[in-house]
């Protein structure tokens, strides 16, 4: 699974350190003083690295939770971000963590523990509802096995009634989830695109049938469940293609059960979607025409607001337009 294993000397003592390497003894194990020795050394290839990536074990410092960009989330509520890793197991071409990092290898922080006195911390200093969302730099649940992030946080959040998680992913890791009692204040968003964008460009993705799978019975279990449609790319035939996955979706899943459901376009900053396509200037969906506004990439599209519409009222024909947002 990993080529190498980096481990921080200040987490090396560590239980939760000592239990993980004792699952992998068979892969290389190396000591550093600190993880951005590794991660953020320059002359990196991210597209080489990611066929064999080592996992780095980890302290992380400074603010461990972070308020979430405008525009992001499913509610007004105060809202933020943690991130228990950095880069995601999938390799999708159109995911800013490309451009974001200069290594693909995998950065698992394991002082948990921190991250919980931080959420607890701004629960307690809020008056009103908190949410917090988990996967804005990693995938929460693709690597559960080796990170156990169900295993702490769940119990966390079951003593935190006033605050919601978001476990955003598109992984089918849900063995945790199914072996917890549901929490109400959990929600598991699944991320999707229209099946000929899947195969495009969500490479190592599970399929759209078995992520629905995993869905269902969550959905089933009584877990909170959400869907992402995102990032939109709008060509000439989008609006049948996402017809097409509407219906399976809804065939599996029960609309009216659905905590929520966003939409959301491909864009990122121009700096990181500069150096994507460095990395894969062969990509086709790198070469199309691009706007640049407020130091952010988008896809032209001259009839973006027109296609979004006219998505919406696909979407609206499975649920209602309450349960519904825009990603920002």
């Amino acid at each position: 699974m990993f080529s190498a294993i980096y481990i921080e000397e200040e987490v090396a003592r560590s239980d939760r350190v000592l239990q993980l390497l004792e699952r992998f003894s068979d892969v290389p194990q190396i000591s550093c003083e600190r993880y951005g020795q590794i991660f953020n050394r320059s002359g990196q290839n991210f597209r080489l690295q990611k066929k064999a990536p080592a996992l780095i074990l980890a302290k992380k410092y400074g603010n461990l939770v972070l308020p979430v960009p405008d525009g992001y989330g499913f509610n007004q509520d105060r809202s933020y971000y943690f991130s228990h890793m950095m880069n995601c197991v999938y390799d999708c071409r159109y995911c800013f963590l490309q451009g974001m990092y200069r290594s693909a290898n995998y950065v698992l922080f394991t002082n948990y523990e921190d991250f919980g006195a931080a959420i607890t911390a701004t629960v307690a200093e809020s008056e009103n509802r908190t949410v917090f969302y988990s996967g804005y730099d990693c995938d929460s649940l693709a690597l559960e096995p080796v990170s156990n992030f169900c295993e702490y946080f769940l119990p966390l959040l079951g003593k935190l009634p006033t605050a919601t998680l978001e476990i955003r992913s598109k992984s089918t890791q849900i063995r945790k989830l199914l072996d917890t009692e549901p929490l109400a204040n959990c929600v598991v968003a699944m991320s999707f695109t229209d099946q000929l964008s899947t195969d495009s460009w969500e490479h190592k993705v599970p399929s759209i049938a078995k992520r629905l799978e995993s869905l269902k019975k969550l959905q089933q279990a009584g877990w909170p469940i959400a869907l992402r449609f995102e990032p939109l790319v709008f060509d000439e035939s989008y609006l049948e293609r996402y017809q097409v996955l509407f219906k399976e979706v809804f065939t599996s899943l029960d609309g009216d059960l659905i905590h929520s459901v966003s939409t959301g376009m491909f864009r990122m900053p121009i700096d990181f979607h500069k150096k994507i396509v460095k990395l894969y200037p062969d990509e086709p969906l790198l070469a199309r025409d691009t706007v640049q506004t407020d130091g952010m990439t988008s896809l032209m599209c001259d009839t973006e607001e027109e296609c979004l519409q006219a998505l919406e009222k696909s979407l609206f024909e499975f649920i209602s337009s309450k349960q519904y947002y825009r990603c920002a």
